[in-house]
């Protein structure tokens, strides 16, 4: 009366819904394996064999033993297929609402979707080269917002490190920067 599913087999299908009931009765109609569900082949099948079984526990037992169809949707009504998108490193993404850019675009050109500068070219704090992207082209800085430029600049000529400068600008109180736009105004004097 015992089934000859392996040790694995029985605990994936316990796992799924069966009982050892369930199992053993398969085991009696020479369902001895994974391969012999190919036989049963339906849901409907599957169902005729144990009339006592959830249709959702047996869709889910075929899941698991039957082997998927080429391009076939997934089994279960509405599960989302995992999409992964791969972009190659010289895509750009303009700065404002994310689009893609066409391969012809350019530092500085405007964005195809929205009209704004897709990519704007901010100035280095620390080497003061300009053009777009996060960092400096020309000596690797984190840029900092255009509107921060001159604390930062203040923060170099304090002798801040170029990559603590932007870190502590972003970890800056309201009231610190404040203090620091106070400087700024007293050193333009």
């Amino acid at each position: 009366m015992a089934t000859e599913f392996s040790l694995l087999e029985r605990t994936i299908l316990k796992a799924k819904g069966l009982s050892d009931e369930q199992l053993a009765a398969l085991g009696e109609m020479g369902v001895q394996g994974r391969a012999a569900f190919e036989e049963i082949g339906t849901v409907v099948t599957l169902l005729e064999l144990l009339p006592d079984l959830d249709p959702a526990v047996a869709a889910r037992v075929l899941e698991w033993a039957l082997p998927p169809a080429p391009g076939a949707a997934p089994a279960a009504p509405g599960a989302p297929l995992p999409t992964i998108v791969v972009d190659s490193s010289d895509v750009i993404f303009c700065a404002n609402c994310h689009h893609k850019q066409p391969k012809d675009y350019t530092p500085g050109d405007l964005c195809v979707n929205c009209g704004r500068q897709a990519e704007p070219i901010e100035q280095c704090f620390w080497c003061g080269a300009s053009g777009p992207g996060k960092f400096c082209r020309n000596c690797g800085a984190h840029f900092v917002r255009t509107a921060e430029l001159p604390l930062a600049l203040l923060l170099r000529r304090d002798g801040l490190a170029k990559d603590e400068i932007p870190r502590r600008l972003n970890e800056a109180s309201a009231e610190e920067k404040e203090q620091l736009w106070g400087r700024v105004r007293r050193a333009r004097i």
